[in-house]
């Protein structure tokens, strides 16, 4: 059974398209079932690349995107202008922190260095106890294979424990990711150590 508590859907993804058809179709496809579900879309506010797809699946479909953008790339014309609430914050630390505090859980799909930086702060967070939401990953057509690789090789190599690469929910199914995300019991506190 959801959590109704969890109402706000933070997703972080690219501005760009990528190569690959799937990734925005993907983003589309996100976005609209986040309307459909009656969940609010919390994003980096950018009217380009994959995050603009999203937003614009959202609103689509009479969906609530809220939108967080730091004033430089306001300035850059990057701000899509047709969100429910767009928030224009100084720097990207207060954009990854505002996000966060708006937001229940938490959705990454295929991007670069800024989807990866905030998919891993997020964790961090997480891991530290600042917060109990569920973070999740959906793997695009194989796009985070690497990376969720690599979260089982540091947990082999004792640098990460097991109930911390927990904390990331992985699936290539954008409907059961949402739902696990919904469902994941608070994140347990728990120390680092």
């Amino acid at each position: 059974m959801a959590n109704l508590n969890r109402r706000r859907i933070c997703v972080f993804c690219g501005s760009s398209l990528g190569r690959r058809p799937e990734y925005a179709q993907a983003a589309a496809a996100l976005g609209t079932l986040l309307a459909e579900r009656g969940l609010a879309l919390v994003y980096g506010g950018a009217n380009v690349g994959l995050m603009g797809i999203v937003a614009d699946a959202c609103l689509a479909v009479g969906g609530e995107v809220i939108g967080v953008m730091p004033r430089l790339l306001v300035e850059k014309e990057v701000a899509h202008t047709g969100l429910s609430k767009l928030h224009v914050v100084e720097s990207m630390h207060e954009r990854k922190a505002l996000m966060a505090e708006l937001s229940d859980a938490f959705i990454a799909i295929p991007g670069g260095f800024g989807t990866l930086d905030e998919l891993c702060e997020i964790l961090t967070w997480a891991q530290l106890g600042l917060h109990h939401k569920p973070t999740g990953l959906l793997n695009v057509a194989g796009y985070f294979a690497g990376l969720i690789a690599l979260l089982d090789h540091a947990v082999a190599e004792q640098l990460l424990k097991p109930r911390h690469r927990e904390l990331l929910l992985a699936d290539d199914d954008a409907g059961q990711l949402l739902t696990r995300c919904l469902d994941a019991p608070p994140v347990p506190a728990s120390s680092k150590w």
